[in-house]
């Protein structure tokens, strides 16, 4: 019995941690019925019970879907991470399974980048200090050790999506703009590159953090890389909770070496509202604490709904995996007349020759192929004319042939 080419009121999404209602929409509009919200994470048997029947599922940051839940969720075409990171999602076996995962790795640009300069402003202005004392009911009015944003100089460090958007506001600011990254970057406006980040921490007033989790960025603001910032500079942190060495920092705060510091993200956050959050840095009036809300803002929120929602919509109608996180990339029109072959398959020689005559074999026409390949993974897309029954026939033909590893037919 041939399987059909599923229709999208037949196809099941489960959406977790209170996704915006803008992804809810999105798919509502484009014809999704069976759409499952749920306002919070899901663990062990529950979240695997819940993706089993799933053909697309979306998350944030608190749901992990690693290899048990992935071998559980059989149906599964599709994964959505609502939020910058994919590090809750075992990639390289959803890669294995043929199944692409999608982020947002702009939407929240312009609240994280606004954060970062509301906080250096208050940093300069030792504004923490002020609200605390004011809180214990003394009074601190004082210039010492306040000072204007205009005219002190930023380092960023990462000059990535993030880090650009914080340097055109700093000049905005009047401020000095000097920036570190590993891969030389296109400054915008009069930003500088450093020679190194020693050379940034060295000159900055103010130092900003925007790099991803890797083993490089592992600590890397440790107590040697502290001790080289200029006295009474300030330090913020808004990109991984694994990068700078907490304790060291408390230290250079405690004993007056760096006037205030704010950190948004650490290297263990509570589960979720309400649970007890624990820090080297509670206590401390020069230290600005947020709950990892860089990107929570209504406008990033709903930024982030559309653009993932959307990715996951163009893969699941017209196959593009255009953005895909560790998946081969391939750009696709919209799906017009044609039948479209979507076949993910090992990455092996003999595979795009298979594929072909088993297209070639059915006396079917081939309009437009697309191939792309990525480690052990390839991914082919073929446009053919031919009927429902023969497109269908031609699915399940490819779906029989060695090394694939998942095949879906389009109409």
């Amino acid at each position: 019995m041939l399987k059909t080419s599923f229709p999208r009121s037949e196809i099941s999404v489960l959406l977790l941690e209170g996704i915006a209602p803008s992804a809810v929409d999105a798919f509502r509009d484009a014809g999704y019925e069976r759409i499952d919200v749920r306002s919070g994470a899901l663990t062990g048997g529950e979240l695997i019970e819940a993706a089993r029947e799933a053909h697309i599922i979306g998350i944030r940051s608190r749901t992990h879907l690693d290899a048990e839940v992935l071998k559980a969720a059989r149906k599964l075409v599709a994964i959505g991470c609502f939020c910058i990171g994919t590090n809750q999602v075992d990639t390289a076996f959803a890669r294995r399974r043929g199944v692409p995962v999608f982020n947002a790795p702009y939407s929240n640009t312009r609240s994280v980048a606004e954060l970062v300069i509301a906080e250096a402003i208050l940093l300069l202005r030792r504004i923490p200090e002020k609200h605390m004392a004011c809180h214990r009911g003394d009074w601190i009015k004082s210039a010492t050790g306040s000072h204007e944003a205009r005219g002190k100089t930023i380092g960023i460090v990462g000059y990535g999506h993030i880090g650009t958007q914080v340097g055109v506001l700093a000049e905005m600011l009047g401020m000095r703009v000097l920036y570190h990254d590993i891969e030389s970057k296109l400054s915008l406006g009069n930003v500088e590159a450093s020679t190194g980040l020693n050379e940034l921490l060295e000159r900055a007033d103010v130092v900003t953090l925007h790099v991803p989790a890797t083993r490089e960025t592992e600590g890397m603001m440790g107590a040697a890389e502290i001790a080289r910032m200029r006295d009474g500079a300030v330090l913020i942190n808004a990109s991984r909770g694994n990068v700078v060495d907490l304790e060291a920092l408390r230290e250079a705060l405690v004993s007056g070496r760096i006037a205030g510091a704010a950190v948004d993200v650490f290297p263990v956050e509570p589960e979720g509202n309400g649970a007890r959050f624990e820090s080297p840095l509670v206590g401390l009036d020069n230290a600005l604490l947020t709950p990892h809300v860089g990107g929570s803002t209504e406008e990033a929120q709903n930024g982030i709904g559309r653009e993932v929602a959307e990715k996951l919509l163009r893969y699941s109608d017209d196959g593009s995996t255009l953005s895909a996180v560790d998946f081969p990339e391939v750009t696709l029109p919209r799906l017009s007349s044609d039948t479209r072959l979507l076949h993910v398959h090992e990455n092996r020689p003999g595979m795009l020759k298979a594929i072909n005559e088993t297209i070639g074999s059915s006396a079917a026409n081939i309009d437009a192929q697309y191939l792309r390949t990525l480690d052990d993974v390839g991914y082919v897309v073929t446009d053919v004319a031919v009927e429902r029954e023969a497109g269908l026939q031609l699915g399940e033909d490819l779906r029989k042939l060695p090394g694939t590893l998942r095949s879906r037919v389009l109409f």
